[in-house]
């Protein structure tokens, strides 16, 4: 009985695996040398200064910080030492840091959806990110300058405090608000532009293969999968507000208590003034008038944990994005 010859399973070839020119550090030239060197050494002094920054805070603050300091109003005094804590300037941050994100991100959103997915005409297009580069590039203190000579108009009246006389003061948390928008929105735009154009293409052809329209592939496609960006975007811009110190200094009063500008509820607080830890920080430090050095320190801790916070956040969102296959870079933002 003859047998059926045997046949053996081909297997594929693996290429030769390339070797890897000049893998050792001493095949490099002494110039290459120095500069990994250097690349290196930056490295390093850029964590050690970090964590510098962050051991020396947080000694310097943790010998003052106590839960009565963070639950107690500030009261007026010529003297911060022992005169109440600093609640109100732990609200006036969060406030301030809400209302700048709410303005600033729904603009950034729609500006780069419509740079993005349609552009035209172009020159306006250039022109709007030409200014979003150039708002990006102002210095606060300009912004706020702007803002208290825009707000002080009569206009304005009804977003600030207006005296009897009918003078504007153009002080307000809505006031300083709409101008931290503008230092937030250059983030929110760079994260939801660069998350809209690494959306491929074939997603937005697949759905117009279905029959879906242009503005419901956005609103229905190409938005929803673009989340992670915006929400880096939007973290970015709260630390940015919440470190802020310019704006507030001349558009909200860096008074170390809130002062509503009347009893309504809600509104008032908006267009009353305030502080938030930043001018709470620099009116109590060694350079301050407040002569509250120790609670300086300890309101400069409490910020650079929020500012930790907004940091891990964007780590974990840009993760997150990453897994999903929506990668995006902190840099890159």
């Amino acid at each position: 009985m003859a047998v059926a010859p045997r046949t053996e399973q081909l297997r594929p070839l693996r290429p030769p695996r390339k070797r890897r020119v000049n893998e050792s550090l001493r095949t490099w030239r002494w110039g290459d040398r120095v500069a990994f060197v250097l690349c290196w050494a930056s490295g390093i002094a850029l964590c050690l200064i970090a964590g510098a920054i962050v051991v020396y805070m947080a000694v310097k603050g943790l010998q003052y910080l106590n839960l009565d300091l963070i639950l107690s109003r500030p009261q007026a005094s010529a003297d911060q030492k022992g005169s109440g804590g600093f609640l109100d300037a732990i609200l006036g941050s969060v406030l301030l840091t809400v209302i700048g994100i709410v303005i600033a991100t729904p603009i950034a959103v729609a500006t780069a959806l419509w740079i993005v997915e349609f552009g035209r005409p172009s020159w306006l297009a250039r022109a709007v990110e030409s200014g979003i580069e150039i708002v990006a590039g102002t210095p606060d203190i300009v912004i706020a300058i702007f803002g208290l000579a825009l707000f002080q108009q009569s206009l304005f009246g009804p977003l600030s405090f207006t005296a009897q006389g009918g003078a504007v003061f153009g002080r307000s948390f809505l006031t300083a608000g709409a101008m931290m928008s503008l230092i937030a929105l250059p983030m929110v735009f760079a994260a939801t532009r660069e998350g809209l154009q690494s959306v491929p293409a074939h997603v937005r052809e697949a759905s117009y293969g279905l029959g879906k329209t242009k503005i419901a592939t956005i609103r229905r496609v190409v938005l929803p999968s673009v989340k992670p960006n915006i929400s880096t975007g939007a973290a970015l811009g709260m630390g940015r507000i919440a470190g802020d110190t310019a704006i507030v200094v001349v558009l909200l009063g860096a008074t170390l208590r809130i002062d509503p500008e009347s009893s309504f509820p809600g509104v008032g607080l908006l267009r009353g003034t305030g502080g938030t830890l930043t001018s709470y920080v620099y009116n109590n430090s060694p350079a301050g008038e407040g002569n509250a050095p120790q609670k300086a320190y300890a309101a400069a801790f409490v910020l650079l944990l929020v500012v930790i916070a907004l940091n891990f956040a964007v780590d974990a969102i840009a993760r997150r994005g990453a897994q999903t296959g929506l990668e995006t870079t902190r840099l890159g933002t």
